[in-house]
């Protein structure tokens, strides 16, 4: 049950230059992974992800669903102690966290300590930015091999990949191209996305 008196009214507004990526209905041009699907349901203009370990990848036709350079912006909402995350640059994967690409925090208070805004394991963010129970926004800008998160226009994490970077944990964890996926955490786990916009940057 989500918490009774929250606003999940669907956002309509797309900024100029932004095409948006989900339709606030259904799952159309979005495909879960196959472990946990009902983790992600749909309620009044909001993707929920509530329940095991679950993602939920972008497959349409923007883009050809393979972005390189783009700004992205993903309205989130989190109840308390909730944990998600958005990830780009990866591709689908059936089970497990997705192996390739990065993931943007998106957790206020659960006790993980790497806060909403930060590039996971790579440039994290220790303050906390937004509140639970209310709508927030990430803005998640990647030109070159530089990294730009913003939370409600505020700089959160600012990552340059160094030449011949390797990640310590994660061999696949590098710049490159591919989708978006939406992340379910764990059951104790709320988080709310809509509003999910992309610009493709030349």
């Amino acid at each position: 049950m989500l918490a009774a008196g929250l606003n999940l009214a669907a956002a309509d507004k797309v900024e100029k230059g932004f095409k948006s990526l989900w339709n606030g209905k259904d799952f159309t041009d979005w495909k879960k992974a196959a472990e946990n699907e009902d983790t992600f349901t749909i309620k009044d203009g909001a993707i929920v992800a509530k329940g095991p370990r679950a993602h939920l990848y972008y497959v349409g036709k923007v883009g050809k669903h393979d972005f390189k350079d783009f700004e992205l912006k993903v309205d989130c909402m989190t109840l308390p102690v909730s944990n998600g995350g958005i990830y780009f640059h990866t591709v689908y994967q059936e089970k497990s966290w997705p192996d390739k690409g990065f993931e943007v925090q998106v957790n206020n208070s659960h006790g993980d300590w790497r806060r909403t805004g930060g590039l996971y394991a790579v440039a994290d963010q220790k303050e906390k930015l937004a509140e639970d129970g209310k709508w927030f926004t990430e803005h998640i800008i990647v030109k070159g091999n530089t990294v730009k998160i913003y939370v409600d226009g505020k700089l959160s994490s600012e990552w340059t990949q160094p030449e011949g970077w390797v990640h310590p944990q994660f061999k696949d964890r590098k710049l490159s191209s591919g989708t978006f996926a939406l992340q379910g955490h764990d059951p104790k786990s709320t988080v709310m996305y809509k509003n999910i916009r992309v610009k493709i940057l030349k």
